[in-house]
């Protein structure tokens, strides 16, 4: 098996150069030819080569200078003003202009320098180049400092989504024990083996609860897993007068929902549905592709009462949950039609 490549080496080519560089030595590189193609092929000589290589040899020097102190200072997010670049940019071409001059004086591609005739002209150029060098540079430097920001700013609201997810599925959790929890005390003093039952089957559901809560969605085939193992309990205490139909359409198994909605939605049902019924009550599953997105469908016998603050919360949750996880696509309706309180979840289909 060949070695994992380090994360630098996996990413793409471009992200992996070092533009800068680039940049730097194809811009430098280009001022002698420049210079080379203005220059009359009379006097083209391996000394006028020279001195225009002399001064890629500053300008790389200087303008590697210039640029720490600018980037130190946008690092600090400290503001770059135009002021301090119009005292610079003098600076910094005279700078060039002496150690341009010391290479004449050195190589004398053109005999002894006399007077100073050319020094306006001088220190203008290299004024000019050092004012591309410095509004590009900085143009670059923002660009990409506002791009890491905007990164910055969807990583804080990625975490921010994060923790508000693990809170809503913080409250899911205890809200269903502590509702499982009294129905095993309810049938501990009526049927010991049932209730054992029960607390097996209670076993398995917070089992569930407890892994699934590391995941921001879980296959609809486990969430009916962990619904059939919570009806089994109600089962045990209600009897007949719980009665279950669980229909899920083909290749429904992978479609992924937020965990533990599916169970709340189950739970009003029961509460709603069953426990405030002498007759009880029909607690119908139905799951159906609808297009791109996927409908699940919990239905209870019943009329929309007004309900307690814990279920309101349970609905609000699972609501949020299902913005935050998979989208404005999905969304949680709940309808009163011929008798039957219907809850559906509406999700976009991803596997």
């Amino acid at each position: 098996m060949m070695p994992e490549l380090p994360v630098t080496e996996r990413r793409p080519l471009p992200a992996r150069l070092h533009w800068y560089w680039i940049f730097q030595l194809a811009g430098w590189n280009f001022l002698p030819l420049l210079l080379e193609a203005m220059t009359p092929a009379k006097e083209r000589t391996l000394a006028t080569l020279a001195i225009a290589y002399w001064g890629v040899a500053a300008g790389l020097l200087i303008s590697h200078w210039w640029r720490g102190f600018l980037k130190r200072r946008i690092q600090r997010r400290l503001r770059v003003s135009w002021k301090t670049v119009a005292i610079a940019l003098p600076l910094l071409s005279a700078v060039h202009t002496a150690v341009q001059f010391s290479g004449y004086v050195v190589i004398q591609p053109f005999g002894m320098v006399h007077g100073a005739a050319w020094l306006p002209g001088a220190l203008l150029f290299w004024w000019g180049v050092y004012l591309v060098w410095t509004t590009f540079y900085l143009l670059v430097a923002y660009l990409r400092r506002n791009a890491r920001l905007e990164a910055e700013a969807l990583q804080l609201q990625l975490s921010s989504r994060e923790a508000e997810l693990r809170a809503l599925q913080a409250q899911v959790n205890p809200h269903f024990f502590f509702n499982s929890m009294n129905s095993v005390r309810a049938l501990v003093y009526q049927d010991q083996d049932a209730a054992a039952q029960m607390i097996d089957q209670l076993a398995s559901v917070m089992r569930y609860a407890l892994q699934s809560g590391h995941h921001d969605t879980v296959p609809l085939a486990a969430e009916i897993e962990a619904v059939q193992a919570y009806l089994a309990i109600e089962k045990i205490r209600f009897e007949e007068r719980l009665r279950i139909v669980i229909d899920i359409g083909p290749g429904m198994e992978a479609v992924r929902i937020p965990p533990m909605t599916l169970q709340t939605l189950v739970e009003n049902a029961v509460k709603y549905g069953v426990e405030t019924s002498a007759t009880g009550s029909d607690i119908c599953i139905h799951a159906r592709r609808d297009g791109q997105l996927v409908r699940i469908e919990i239905a209870n016998h019943g009329t929309i009462a007004p309900f307690s603050d814990s279920t309101r919360v349970g609905l609000t949750n699972t609501r949020q949950r299902l913005a935050l996880t998979l989208g404005a696509g999905a969304r949680l309706d709940l309808a009163q039609d011929g008798g039957w309180v219907r809850a559906t979840m509406t999700v976009p289909e991803m596997t």
